[in-house]
């Protein structure tokens, strides 16, 4: 059986950095629920929001910041909160996003997980 160039199959590096790719986004997915869910409990035991990333560190609620997995630094995009009067917490963070710029397999932001 002749196979033409035209119907080559992927090779064994695309193959290892599509794979290397969706570990990358599946750490990504794992960081996010815990820095989220560790600003939950900072928040539901202190009655206010974490002011930074840092403060969820000296509290003893991480042992540290964990490196986003795209771009390779502990450079996390908090979203902060402005509703002062909502149930007496006090403005900090309220969510947390990749740093990254870059798009996913599937086609959306980092940023936007």
């Amino acid at each position: 059986m002749v196979i033409s160039r035209t119907q080559r199959g992927f090779t064994l590096i695309e193959l290892l950095i599509v794979i290397s790719m969706m570990a990358n986004e599946t750490v990504l997915k794992d960081d996010l629920f815990t820095l989220r869910r560790t600003i939950d409990e900072f928040t539901y035991d202190r009655k206010r929001a974490p002011q930074s990333l840092d403060e969820l560190v000296q509290t003893g609620y991480l042992k540290q910041i964990p490196k986003d997995p795209i771009t390779n630094a502990p450079n996390w995009d908090p979203t902060m909160e402005t509703d002062v009067l909502s149930e007496g917490v006090e403005i900090g963070i309220a969510d947390i996003h990749s740093h990254s710029d870059l798009l996913s397999t599937q086609g959306t932001a980092y940023s936007s997980w």
